[in-house]
């Protein structure tokens, strides 16, 4: 990978860690515990209840993006970064500005999924 890709993944990764967190943030205000409370009937605690559980499924997908990207941010100027771990070829930039934090190239990822 070319210094100049290196320097433009490295800006887009601070830039999606930035806003990760400050996802994290907001998640985490919408998943406080739902009170009872006389004001709201039982069916819209029930829709409380649920996108509280909504939203910590996304909060939770958040923090291990986050800790991914946090990890790709790290190792980006390690020489292996940017290689398949499978096939060892090199993950083409176009890919890794769409996954910073992934560590297979398309070929080996549809393999492995399926």
């Amino acid at each position: 990978m070319k210094k100049e890709q290196k320097e433009t993944l490295k800006n887009h990764v601070c830039e999606k860690i930035g806003e990760l967190k400050a996802s994290v943030i907001s998640y985490k205000r919408l998943t406080k515990a739902v009170e009872p409370d006389n004001a709201i009937g039982r069916l819209t605690r029930m829709e409380a209840i649920n996108s509280k559980s909504i939203n910590e499924a996304a909060l939770n997908d958040a923090e291990y993006t986050l800790l991914k990207l946090e990890k790709a941010l790290k190792m980006i100027d390690n020489p292996d970064f940017g290689l398949c771990r499978e096939c060892e070829e090199p993950i083409p930039f176009a890919r890794l500005m769409i996954l910073p934090e992934t560590d297979l190239c398309v070929a080996c990822a549809e393999k492995i999924t399926g």
